[in-house]
């Protein structure tokens, strides 16, 4: 039966192919709009990445991610200005394709540029200006733009200036601002999502709507409920923070066994709890010294004041950890975004860099909310299990602060109040082939599920930003979706479902896991 499942699906999606316009067509249809089609990028429009065959060893088509599976784009666009992605937005509707908009291709799950039907890439990399407002404290940034590429900006022109996002540089604020966008200054200041004040979005028509134009409730929705869903969202509007001109950064290192166990589940009752001005997150991985391999875990801290405040803070909170002055180093916020991304030292324009990636080319993610904390034991099965793999992740962030006092209503990011911190899985493999995704996929899944009774339920929540679409895929149902709609927005799914139907009731900006309509 899997056999069959696995041909079947295989005839669709070479059936598919034998409908795709030809770069040629969709050339033509942008010359009919403009003399000259610039900026583009050719792909071959009539073969399938799919590197499976039926003697594979995958015993379920789920596995077949759509690293294996994903058509190859029409081709790639690479605009210069807003008026050719409305060219580009209205070719797609016309020939009957699909729009992928890509910020930095960061999504877990690929869906910024792999489709399982034909479609074309619009590649944001040359429209990522970024204009700061000292007067108003705010900054217009064109999706395009990188973290590292805003935070180098703010700090070029301001020492007292930051803004509260994510810790990895190459990231593309597109997505990120649009998924929510967890950082280690959240607990101070909130989300990234939750600093956006104003945003410029292109929809199916390929008009250009603000905050006001698009109203309030589309407005909501960009704002975590992922952007891609409604139209392309060219520019954001952020709130800047005031941060001191000096912060204090720690890392913290500890070998696997019952000490370290301790800790981080001493840890689960402080990370939510302590000060706002406090960050402090645990990862769990392994350490390999030639043959042998031991786990540990590093608490890697951000204090937004200095040592002297930092350290009788921890004397009183978090003993155990033992943090000593002369474990911490005083820095700007600009030369700390470098220390979360484990680049300290190395000269600031490492953050302009757009390319920076994991070595290993592949990997699986997955996410979990905790609600209280995980029993000491549960720290000793994971360590057990990390030794089974080579380059196993666990991130523990804390939430509390900020993100508890806003209301899981006021944007769709829901998972606030009661929630003590967000659980990053992670496995990667350098090998591209079915066998060795199946392996590590299998091993991610049963550690996910044997996490089930310690994490949050009804529904058991994820993280946008954290994509997995092992919760489900998009059949054209809004009732199906919400099988996995409701994991990462909870009760804020069916108003986003709602927006949907009013900014794009054709439902022409789609992906396997975007917003389906609702009228």
């Amino acid at each position: 039966m899997r056999d069959l499942a696995l041909c079947l699906f295989l005839f669709f999606l070479t059936n598919c192919v034998s409908s795709v316009p030809t770069k040629e067509e969709f050339e033509s249809c942008l010359s009919t709009i403009s003399k000259s089609p610039n900026n583009l990028t050719n792909h071959t429009s009539d073969s399938i990445i799919y590197t499976a065959s039926l003697e594979s060893p995958s015993p379920d088509i789920s596995f077949l991610n759509l690293n294996f599976t994903s058509l190859k784009p029409i081709l790639t666009l690479k605009p210069k200005s807003e008026s050719e992605i409305k060219k580009s937005i209205l070719c797609s509707k016309k020939l009957g394709v699909q729009v992928r908009t890509l910020s930095g291709g960061h999504d877990y799950e690929g869906l910024s540029y792999l489709s399982l039907s034909p479609f074309i890439i619009i590649n944001l990399v040359n429209l990522r200006t970024i204009n700061i407002n000292l007067t108003e404290e705010t900054a217009w940034i064109q999706s395009g733009a990188t973290l590292g590429e805003l935070y180098y900006k703010i700090a070029e022109t301001s020492k007292i200036h930051a803004f509260a996002a994510g810790t990895c540089p190459s990231v593309g604020v597109g997505g990120h601002f649009s998924g929510g966008g967890l950082g280690a200054m959240m607990r101070k200041h909130g989300l990234a999502s939750d600093n956006v004040v104003d945003a410029r979005l292109m929809d199916v028509n390929g008009r250009i709507l603000n905050r006001r134009t698009m109203g309030e409730d589309v407005f909501w929705a960009l704002r975590g409920g992922g952007a891609a869903s409604f139209g392309v969202v060219l520019s954001w509007k952020v709130k800047l923070a005031r941060v001191p001109e000096k912060v204090t950064c720690f890392i913290s290192q500890h070998p696997m066994g019952e000490s370290m166990n301790k800790l981080v589940h001493r840890w689960q009752y402080i990370g939510a709890e302590i000060d706002e001005n406090l960050f402090i997150r645990a990862i769990i991985n392994n350490n390999q010294k030639g043959d042998q391999r031991r786990v540990k875990t590093s608490f890697q801290g951000l204090f937004l004041g200095g040592v002297d405040r930092l350290i009788p803070l921890m004397n009183q909170k978090f003993p155990e950890l033992g943090l000593r002055a002369q474990n911490c180093s005083e820095m700007s916020w600009i030369e700390s975004t470098m220390f979360f991304n484990w680049k300290s030292g190395q000269p600031l324009e490492t953050m302009l860099n757009r390319d920076l990636r994991y070595e290993d080319l592949y990997y699986k993610a997955k996410s979990d909310f905790v609600q209280k904390p995980v029993p000491e034991n549960v720290f000793e099965e994971i360590t057990k299990r990390f030794l089974e793999k080579e380059t196993p992740l666990m991130i523990l962030e804390p939430l509390g602060g900020r993100i508890s006092e806003i209301s899981e209503t006021d944007s769709p990011y829901p998972h606030r109040r009661g929630n003590l911190y967000i659980i990053q899985y992670m496995v990667k493999w350098k090998v591209n082939e079915v066998e060795e995704m199946n392996k590590h996929v299998t091993w991610m899944r049963m550690l996910y599920d044997y996490m089930t009774p310690y994490v949050s339920a009804s529904p058991r929540g994820a993280y946008l930003n954290y994509r997995d679409l092992d919760l489900g895929n998009n059949t054209g149902s809004f009732e199906d979706a919400r099988i996995w709609g409701e994991k990462y927005y909870r009760g804020n799914f069916k108003k986003l479902g709602l927006v949907k139907g009013k900014i794009d009731p054709t439902n022409f900006f789609r992906n396997e896991q975007s917003i389906p309509p609702l009228f």
